[in-house]
């Protein structure tokens, strides 16, 4: 089982994502948050085929069934998934990824 928490920032709802691989093509995907669009991302992500991310056209289908649950297209939710679902089956290796603010010149 791969874990990450996923931090997306000012909202504050945090994710908890687990992939677990059932089989040679399929990963189990939980998702547990207090925000209602992550809730629904993890609802349409249960179980699926990892293979899908290998192509470019799956990664569109992915993110633009994701991007029909939550408003916010700079969610760093759904990389969350997809980085531990690479970790969970082997392409990958787990290293924390951060987007880190080095001006906060607003005003």
């Amino acid at each position: 089982m791969t874990r990450v928490v996923g931090d997306p920032g000012i909202c504050g709802f945090n994710a908890i994502i687990e992939v677990v691989r059932l089989s040679a093509q399929r990963v189990s995907v939980t998702v547990a948050s207090d925000c209602e669009m992550i809730i629904k991302i993890g609802g349409q992500l249960v179980e699926l085929d990892w293979r899908i991310f290998l192509r470019e056209e799956g990664n569109y289908k992915v993110y633009k069934s994701v991007f029909q649950c939550i408003r916010d297209i700079a969610c760093p939710v759904p990389l969350a998934i997809y980085k531990a679902t690479e970790v969970e089956i082997g392409a990958a290796l787990p290293k924390d990824v951060v987007i880190r603010f080095e001006s906060t010149n607003h005003g």
